[in-house]
C-alpha cells in the first residue's frame, strides 16, 4: 500500500481536532478504535485524550448472560486503577497505561486482570501500591465522574463503547473489527468527520461479520 495520500492536511487557525475518547479497558471494540486514533494521529492534527468510562456502570440493572456479567463485575478494577492513577499522576497517564492494558487484555490473552495491573504498572513504573484501587469501591465516584462526563450532555444516556466525542458532538464507535492503517485510516477519519457534524444524522449500522483482528500498523504499541 502506498501512503503518497496521508500527509496531515496544513493545521488551520482553529487548531488540532479534539477527541476525548472514553475506554473500557475490558471492551475489545474500543481497544480496536482506540489503536485506529492512534494511526489517525500520525497522519492529522489531532488533540486527542483518553477517559475511562466502565461497562460496568453502563450495564448496572441489565440482564446479561453469565460469562458477559462476569466479564463486566471484574472489569471495574483495571478502570478504578486507571481513575486512581489519572487522579494521581494526571490524565496525560491513561494513554500509556490504557495501551499497557489493552496489550494485556487483547493482545495477549491474558484473562486475570489483577495480574493485568499489577504488570502494566510495573512496566510503566508507576507505583506498585496503585493496583490496590482495583478492589478498593472508595474510587468508585472518581469512575462515576469520569463516566458521566462521557454521556451525551442532552440526555445523560450512553449508547455504548467506545464513545468518541468530536466536534461537539457524542458518538458510540466507530465499532469496527480490525484496525486501519495508512491512508485507510486517514480516510475513514476524514469520513467520520463529514458525518458527525450531520446535523440530522444519529445512526448507521451494519450486521456485524467475522473475526476481530488485533494486529496493529507496523506490530509496534501504539502509543
Amino acid at each position: 500500500m502506498t501512503h503518497s495520500s496521508t500527509a496531515a492536511p496544513p493545521r488551520t487557525a482553529a487548531g488540532p481536532t479534539r477527541i476525548d475518547f472514553f475506554f473500557d479497558p475490558a471492551c475489545p471494540f474500543a481497544w480496536i478504535t482506540s489503536r485506529w486514533l492512534l494511526e489517525v494521529e500520525r497522519l492529522r492534527p489531532l488533540d486527542l485524550r483518553f477517559r475511562v468510562m466502565s461497562l460496568h456502570l453502563h450495564n448496572t440493572g441489565n440482564d446479561l448472560p453469565d460469562w458477559y456479567r462476569d466479564l463486566v463485575d471484574r472489569s471495574i478494577g483495571p478502570v478504578r486503577v486507571a481513575a486512581a492513577a489519572a487522579e494521581a499522576h494526571g490524565d496525560g497517564v491513561l494513554r500509556d497505561l490504557y495501551t499497557a492494558f489493552g496489550t494485556r487484555i487483547h493482545d495477549h490473552g491474558v484473562k486475570d486482570f489483577d495480574t493485568v495491573v499489577t504488570e502494566s504498572l510495573a512496566e510503566l513504573g508507576l507505583p506498585a501500591g496503585l493496583s490496590a484501587a482495583a478492589h478498593d469501591p472508595a474510587y468508585d465516584d472518581a469512575v462515576r465522574r469520569s463516566h458521566t462526563a462521557g454521556a451525551e450532555p442532552e440526555t445523560g444516556g450512553y449508547v455504548g463503547t467506545p464513545t468518541l466525542h468530536l466536534d461537539g458532538t457524542v458518538w458510540f464507535g466507530p465499532v469496527l473489527r480490525a484496525v486501519p492503517c495508512g491512508a485507510e485510516a486517514a480516510e475513514l477519519f476524514d469520513s467520520f468527520r463529514v458525518l458527525a457534524r450531520h446535523p440530522d444524522l444519529f445512526e448507521l449500522k451494519r450486521t456485524r461479520t467475522g473475526a476481530l483482528r488485533f494486529d496493529r500498523p507496523g506490530g509496534g504499541s501504539g502509543r
